[in-house]
């Protein structure tokens, strides 16, 4: 009865190849007369994705010419997706930081293209391959980034697609994995039952069977034989029956794995045969090195010398030959750099291009205002014939001279006395950083006659290590190098008087841009961030006669702060905190008002009066100069005439209440 099986099995995985193979040569002819770029990348593309099982080398060619041609065509949801593929054939090969490469590539794209679906795709794949790599910590955090995303997704859109749905069942298979790797019997359960029920719901054939397998593992663990079987059998039958060769090995290995802990070693051997033949069948290196390795371990036990070196010389030539295929990956992954690299040039040079074109253009436009007002300003001067307007016209500058000159001396008083009450914060500020300047110049300048000793002595492993000490030592005076260079440029910026000009400006759309700005601004230093914006803007608002840039700053430094707390209060807070900030306009009484609110950490009520003051700061030493406030103040009160008030409950939130005249 074996027998027949092992033949039945023979015949069925012949047969599939078959059917593969002549679906790969008709692409491949296809590909092979099409002319149009548009047809030969989509065909590229499938046979990308056919291949990523079946010989994912082959697969990663398809897919970089499909990038390619993507790129020169200018199609960036295609070279995301050719982008995927490779990382998945490369991950499917055990070259997981190529995968993750990759993938993050994508991932970049995707986010420019505001592509929610496919971001979540890429982070489920991401947490995938960390769970293959049996890196479960960084598989989780990846795994929950993709669910975080597909939520409020899910939730905003009636019509979510048949394909997208299936996404989310497989990031739930993928919680389940993790959690079963990771001995967390009733947590993988409770995944893994949740996308069961969906999967068979939505008749996702594809994944059933993968699902069955884990839940069968899930039942061993739990000592349950008899339900353990009963999964892993209906894998072994949806595998057969979806064609997929190596989840049907992998549920064999799982079957082999239940006998032999129940003591029945025949049942063992016999179904860890089933996964090696099968494995081998299908060409899959990895699961054939699995399946050996077991037998081998089988037979060992068993006291069968033979049997069990035989299937130790198969499971070492199939770790052989999987080292082979490093030489191919490496190839492969540098011709990608390379041309990656000068599609990088090329992209640089038509940016540099088109900013010379830019340039010109604004260079000329100015020529050209410059002649419209010099012979404006001629044509007036003619006109200015009459004696008593010439007069009057003289008086006025003389006026206007005398005025400039009195205000010169205002600014010139008021940035002295300004700088004077600055100066006892600017040396305890400074003296931090040049502290740890001098102290580790001290440190470097021992080390290296240390170093010149055993240089000397010929103690070069000492010299390396000291080397080091030097190099690091070097790194932390560079960085409070800069901190104080920090520190001092804030302190001109604080200094400094605004020479802007005043203009009729609409504070719904610059507090808009400056809220966007900010946000980015953070999440280019942190991409796993994420906050909810709200905004109440008055459609009547008059507009306000501001300097817009100064208006900006201020604007950049409160939501910039309210950002901050709300993602240092996400990194202590229970699940389920939500960061979220809200920025809201109105008009009374001839005044103009902002609020700007956040759900962060609050500020604690003996800090409250002091937050405005220079080079005060709550945050950790080395990230704030503790100037923003207090020239958002100066900005605010001395040169628009307005106010800020803080409201605030610590632990709570924190609302920002900006006044200007209309």
């Amino acid at each position: 009865m074996k027998r027949f099986y092992t033949i039945l099995l023979v015949f069925f995985m012949l047969a599939t190849a078959h059917a593969q193979h002549k679906k790969i040569d008709t692409l491949r002819l296809a590909l092979s007369k099409a002319t149009a770029d548009t047809v030969r990348l989509k065909i590229l593309m499938q046979l990308g994705t056919n291949y990523f099982i079946s010989n994912p080398d082959s697969s990663i060619i398809f897919s970089l010419q499909a990038y390619e041609l993507a790129g020169k065509n200018k199609i960036l949801v295609a070279q995301a997706r050719a982008l995927n593929n490779m990382a998945n054939s490369y991950a499917t090969m055990g070259d997981y930081g190529k995968g993750i490469q990759m993938y993050f590539k994508a991932l970049r794209i995707n986010e420019s293209l505001k592509n929610t679906p496919q971001i979540v795709t890429v982070y489920n794949n991401i947490g995938a391959t960390y769970v293959q790599d049996a890196d479960y910590k960084n598989a989780l955090h990846y795994l929950q980034l993709a669910y975080k995303l597909w939520l409020p997704y899910a939730s905003s859109h009636k019509l979510v697609k048949y394909n997208e749905i299936q996404q989310h069942c497989i990031l739930f298979v993928n919680f389940g994995e993790c959690y079963l790797y990771t001995n967390k019997i009733d947590s993988a359960d409770h995944y893994l039952q949740i996308c069961y029920q969906e999967a068979k719901k939505k008749d996702f054939t594809n994944l059933i069977n993968n699902i069955e397998r884990d839940l069968g593992e899930v039942e061993i663990a739990r000592g349950h034989k008899v339900e353990a079987l009963k999964h892993l059998r209906e894998g072994v039958k949806i595998s057969k029956l979806n064609d997929d060769v190596e989840m049907l090995s992998i549920s064999y290995l799982s079957i082999a794995k239940l006998y032999h802990i129940n003591k029945q070693q025949d049942s063992a051997e016999y179904y860890a045969k089933q996964a090696l033949e099968t494995a081998k069948a299908g060409k899959y290196l990895q699961d054939v090195l699995n399946a050996g390795n077991v037998l081998y371990t089988y037979y060992d036990e068993d006291g069968n010398l033979p049997e069990a070196y035989k299937y130790y010389k198969l499971a070492t030539a199939a770790k052989d030959s999987l080292y082979s295929q490093d030489k191919v990956r490496q190839l492969t992954s540098m011709d990608f750099e390379e041309k990656q690299r000068q599609q990088d040039i090329e992209t640089a040079q038509a940016l540099y291009q088109e900013k010379v074109r830019s340039y010109l253009l604004i260079a000329g436009l100015g020529v050209l205002l410059l002649l419209v007002f010099i012979f404006w300003r001629n044509s007036m001067h003619r006109k200015q014939a009459n004696q008593l307007l010439q007069k009057q016209k003289e008086d006025i500058e003389e006026a206007l001279a005398k005025l400039q000159v009195t205000q010169a001396q205002l600014i010139q008083s008021e940035k002295m006395a300004s700088l004077g009450e600055l100066t006892a914060g600017i040396a305890h500020e400074i003296q931090n950083p040049l502290n740890f300047i001098n102290n580790f110049s001290e440190v470097n300048s021992e080390l290296i006659d240390e170093m010149q000793q055993e240089i000397d002595m010929g103690h070069f492993e000492d010299v390396k290590a000291i080397a080091g000490d030097i190099k690091e030592n070097q790194e932390k005076i560079n960085h409070h190098g800069k901190r104080a260079d920090g520190i001092v440029k804030g302190m001109l910026q604080h200094s400094r008087a605004s020479n802007g000009v005043k203009e009729l400006t609409d504070i719904n759309t610059l507090a808009d841009e400056y809220l966007r700005l900010a946000y980015h601004g953070l999440r280019a230093k942190d991409k796993s961030f994420n906050a909810e914006m709200v905004t109440h803007f008055d459609d009547r608002l008059p507009k306000a006669n501001v300097v817009p840039q100064d208006i900006g700053r201020v604007l950049l430094n409160l939501f910039t702060n309210a950002f901050y707390s709300v993602q240092q209060k996400e990194k202590i807070a229970a699940n389920g905190y939500k960061p979220l900030v809200e920025v809201s306009t109105s008009s009374k009484n001839g005044s103009l008002f902002i609020h700007v609110k956040d759900n962060g950490e609050g500020i604690a009520e003996s800090v409250k009066d002091k937050i405005l003051q220079p080079f005060f700061t709550t945050k950790p030493t080395g990230e704030g100069t503790g100037l923003g406030l207090s020239i958002s103040y100066d900005i605010l009160v001395k040169g628009h005439d307005g106010s800020i008030d803080i409201v605030t409950e610590e632990g709570e939130y924190t609302e920002f209440i900006v006044k200007l005249p209309v």
